[in-house]
C-alpha cells in the first residue's frame, strides 16, 4: 500500500496550509482589535488586508492572496462602469496591517460600522480568506443558505463545480 506524504498532497491539491476552514466565535476589544484564531496566525503573520466584503461582512486576506486578487482585478476593463464600481468597493476602504504579538489586528472604525461589528463576532474560514460577521447577520445568512442549499448546488453543478 502506498502512503501519500504531505508534499505529494500539496502538489496535487495546492497549498493546503492557506485554506481557511471553520467558524469561530471571537470578540473585538474596545480599541477595535480582533484576535485572529490561533490556527491561522502563522498564515497571516506577514500581514493582512481587511476590506468590505459582500453580504455586509468583512474579508481578511493574507497579503499574498490580496496581491493575486488585485492582479486579477487590474485586468478588468476600465471602460466598464461595474468594474470601476467594484474596484472602488474593494479598494477604497481597504486597510492593511500586521498582527501584533498576541495575534490581534486592528479593524478600522469605518469597517466595523460597515459590517455592524461590536463586541461579539463570528470569524469564518472561507477558502482563501477569513470573513468577519456580526453574529445576527451570520445566523440569518446561514439560515438562508441552509434553506436554499439544493438550489445553490444545482447552479454550481451547471457551472461544473459540483
Amino acid at each position: 500500500m502506498c502512503h501519500e506524504n504531505s508534499l505529494e498532497i500539496r502538489a496535487r491539491w495546492g497549498d493546503l496550509e492557506r485554506m481557511f476552514l471553520g467558524r469561530f466565535g471571537h470578540t473585538i476589544d474596545d480599541k477595535g482589535r480582533l484576535t485572529i484564531p490561533s490556527k491561522y496566525r502563522a498564515d497571516l503573520a506577514a500581514g493582512v488586508v481587511i476590506t468590505r466584503g459582500l453580504d455586509r461582512c468583512l474579508y481578511i486576506y493574507p497579503q499574498a492572496e490580496w496581491k493575486q486578487l488585485a492582479e486579477k482585478i487590474r485586468q478588468l476593463p476600465l471602460t466598464k462602469k461595474e468594474a470601476r464600481a467594484f474596484v472602488r468597493f474593494l479598494f477604497s476602504e481597504a486597510a492593511d496591517g500586521i498582527p501584533d504579538k498576541q495575534g490581534r489586528i486592528l479593524i478600522a472604525a469605518y469597517l466595523r460600522e460597515y459590517a455592524s461589528l461590536h463586541d461579539e463576532v463570528i470569524v469564518v474560514g472561507s477558502h482563501n480568506r477569513l470573513e468577519v460577521w456580526n453574529p445576527d447577520a451570520w445566523q440569518q445568512d446561514s439560515s438562508k443558505l441552509e434553506q436554499d442549499v439544493e438550489a445553490f448546488a444545482e447552479q454550481l453543478g451547471e457551472l461544473g463545480v459540483l
